[in-house]
């Protein structure tokens, strides 16, 4: 079917980013480095009692990194430590400022993973609320956000 080299080659109206050039600021990588299931006890919440008693969240972590370097040479330094990731995490779901909104509080995640390492090009954060104080008592197994922001 392309029997010519030049059929192979993408279309110039093409965005930077989906021909793949690294000068373009959009995501170039398809290598993520994923935390998942990460259980935190936190205080955040719109209703008082949350605040006081807190409660179980369940957080993911997805971080777009180029991850060429650490997979050639096998080396710690060449890459995200996935304990850093974790502490990090840790520190802003159970710590304060206590936010009101889960939403709130997968953007501050988002942007304190962004910050440990220059390489993070995209962080997807999704965060699930399993004893969501919904009125009714609805029957439900947890809600959640996600939100995916990037560098820059």
């Amino acid at each position: 079917l392309f029997s010519k080299p030049e059929m192979l080659r993408l279309p110039r109206l093409l965005p930077m980013a989906w021909r793949g050039s690294r000068s373009s600021r959009c995501v170039h990588t398809s290598d993520k480095i994923c935390l998942k299931g990460m259980s935190f006890g936190g205080y955040h919440g719109v209703l008082p009692f949350e605040r006081e008693i807190g409660q179980r969240f369940i957080v993911d972590v997805e971080l777009l990194v180029d991850l060429a370097a650490a997979g050639a040479s096998d080396d710690l330094q060449a890459t995200l430590n996935y304990a850093e990731v974790y502490a990090e995490v840790k520190r802003v779901v159970e710590g304060p400022p206590h936010r009101d909104l889960i939403e709130a509080v997968a953007h501050d995640v988002a942007q304190s993973v962004l910050g440990l390492n220059n390489t993070v090009e995209t962080a997807t954060v999704k965060i699930l609320k399993p004893q969501a104080p919904i009125p009714g008592g609805p029957i439900l197994e947890h809600v959640g956000i996600e939100i995916t922001r990037h560098r820059g």
